[in-house]
């Protein structure tokens, strides 16, 4: 929080210069004493996904949680060990400071130009996509923490101590900012253009990434009466954008594949020169199971078998003696998923068992995303096909109610997608993990701790929160866990 604190001052410091258009006599002309807002809104995104898809384990654990990798050599993380390398204060730093600091700088900029005519409906546009990537951090805050500053953060000297909402409480009031800022978008007006790195500033993707993230977090509500996610998922797919409906439709985040600019994995194994990650054993158990296509396409073969490292392991294990990343994963350029068609169709099987007016069967939409993501990643519609046939995959025959078929298959679908296969897993309670050794089932993370700092810099607040979400403990549960 103390690193916030002061970047924020020098943010606000840097603000002084923006209410006048005349230069004092000591002031360069040539430089620059204000950030574009879109250089602004750039770095906001940037930020953003490197920390949302970050494999560090000094800086986003989610893939370890979610049980797909296991670690090799330093296997503290794999054990739930949050505190040595400070991972919560990392993950909320950068949220709050590389990420909602600038759009939040961003929007007052714009606001403070006073623009008309032509301007003003650009500028309306660059709001409304401001607000959208603004409540995505808030949603993935929450829902990694819980109770987080949200009321007084962002408001610099005027609180540099601020208290942390009730989580439910932000959640609500993320789902009026995230209507609002769709239905502020002026038709046939620009936006950012090349600054937006995800649609170059065509605002018809962001109403589809508005709603499709309204989906996600209406379905996250789903055991919570008092959000009613019904309706708020049956406006979603009915809005005149609707959600993402056809294969290989998402938001998908391409790096150029330049240092630093590059996918996570390639920094980690190349530029890092590190072998730290091989697939756990109970991501490849479960595919050796299915006998899932999409083996071949993600896993090397160690001894004529896809292998796993035992989750969980103290000693680790020897980087040559387990199934490897195939090459698509090492490119530089891969890209990072944030939604895609294949989650929304998994979203609406489960709607369709809750009993939702989605259209469709839950067998359809479950039939639907299991073969988006075979073909997302290469694999044939034959391959889907076959896959699909069996008895242990077919909805029909497939074990379990329908939380176990579909939190299974969806776990598999959001495969390196760490944030959000946790994230339902923790939701549906499907697949089941293994046990790290010396832990037990309940030792299984269900949030990050709070940033360790927090509790010597923010010690009223934070004290207040940890009692009120029930204790600062990875275990125990959100407000959207339910069950």
């Amino acid at each position: 929080m103390k690193k916030i604190k002061y970047i924020l001052i020098g943010v606000l410091l840097m603000g002084v210069g923006f209410s006048s258009c005349e230069l004092d006599d000591n002031i360069n002309p040539k430089r620059a004493t204000e950030v574009p807002v879109g250089t602004l809104f750039t770095a906001a995104q940037q930020q953003f996904v490197a920390q949302y898809d970050n494999m560090s384990v000094n800086r986003n654990i989610s893939r370890l949680l979610a049980q797909y990798w296991m670690e090799t050599t330093y296997t503290n993380e794999s054990r739930y060990d949050f505190q040595d390398r400070g991972i919560p204060d990392s993950f909320w730093g950068e949220m709050y400071r590389d990420v909602l600091m600038d759009l939040n700088e961003a929007s007052m900029i714009i606001d403070a130009a006073g623009y008309t005519g032509g301007l003003a409906d650009i500028a309306t546009n660059q709001k409304a996509i401001i607000e959208i990537m603004t409540v995505y951090t808030y949603a993935v805050l929450t829902e990694t923490f819980g109770d987080v500053p949200y009321s007084e953060a962002l408001v610099g000297l005027d609180n540099t101590l601020p208290k942390y909402d009730d989580a439910a409480t932000i959640y609500a009031d993320l789902f009026v900012r995230l209507d609002a800022a769709l239905a502020m978008f002026v038709d046939e007006a620009d936006s950012f253009g090349d600054s937006d790195l995800l649609f170059s500033g065509d605002i018809d993707k962001w109403k589809t990434l508005g709603n499709s993230l309204k989906l996600r977090m209406a379905m996250r509500m789903a055991d919570v009466p008092s959000f009613d996610s019904k309706t708020k998922v049956e406006a979603a797919i009915a809005s005149s954008n609707g959600i993402y409906s056809a294969n290989l439709e998402g938001a998908f985040f391409a790096y150029i594949g330049t240092d630093p600019y590059v996918n996570t994995i390639y920094q980690g194994y190349f530029i890092d020169n590190r072998s730290d990650y091989v697939p756990s054993n109970t991501l490849i158990d479960i595919m050796n199971n299915l006998n899932d296509p999409r083996r071949a396409l993600w896993f090397t073969q160690v001894g004529g078998e896809y292998k796993g490292l035992t989750y969980g392991l103290t000693a680790g294990g020897a980087y040559a003696s387990f199934s490897h990343f195939t090459p698509m994963f090492f490119e530089p350029t891969l890209e990072v998923v944030l939604a895609d068609y294949s989650e929304m169709e998994f979203f609406l099987a489960e709607a369709v068992e809750r009993g939702y007016s989605v259209g469709g069967t839950a067998e359809e939409h479950y039939n639907k995303g299991v073969t988006a993501s075979i073909l997302y990643y290469g694999g044939t519609v034959a391959d889907a096909t076959a896959y699909l046939a069996q008895p242990s995959v077919a909805y029909s025959t497939a074990a379990g109610t329908w939380k176990q078929k579909i939190g299974t298959q969806k776990w598999l679908a959001m495969y390196n997608r760490g944030v959000e296969g946790w994230a339902e897993w923790r939701r549906l309670d499907f697949p089941v993990l293994n046990v790290p050794e010396e832990l037990n089932y309940g030792d299984i993370p269900v949030r990050y701790p709070y940033p360790y700092d927090e509790n010597d810099k923010n010690i009223d607040s934070y004290t207040a929160a940890a009692a009120a979400i029930g204790g600062d403990k990875a275990t125990t549960k959100l407000w959207f866990d339910v069950n």
